[in-house]
């Protein structure tokens, strides 16, 4: 999957798009590390009761030139994406997800826009 511009998961009510005022130390202070590549990477687990390592891993990349991401939602092995948004039945993990995704946009990290 390419680094983009713009991210719209499935059936996801907002749009996420690489904000022009990112900076690198705020992508640490978020928790962000760089990897070996040199990428900054944020990797979150959505749980339904905190501690209890039950949920779907949420994986968030920003290339180095702080130009592009990818950020996707998978099932515990990490190998098939999972739409969150599609049943009333995972409405925690979307609490949870909407509430991260603001605390980045708040910091300047992420755009949104409402589909």
């Amino acid at each position: 999957m390419a680094f983009k511009q713009e991210i719209h998961l499935p059936d996801c009510q907002y749009r996420y798009a690489i904000s022009p005022k990112i900076k690198k130390y705020t992508l640490r202070d978020t928790t962000f590390f760089e990897n070996k590549i040199g990428h900054y990477e944020l990797t979150r687990l959505l749980e339904e009761v905190p501690n209890s390592n039950q949920g779907f891993p949420l994986k968030i990349i920003v290339n180095k030139e702080l130009t592009g991401f990818k950020l996707t939602i998978t099932d515990q092995s990490g190998l098939r994406s999972v739409n969150i948004f599609k049943s009333e039945q995972h409405k925690i993990f979307q609490d949870k997800f909407y509430f991260l995704m603001n605390s980045l946009v708040e910091r300047g990290i992420f755009d949104k826009f409402t589909v």
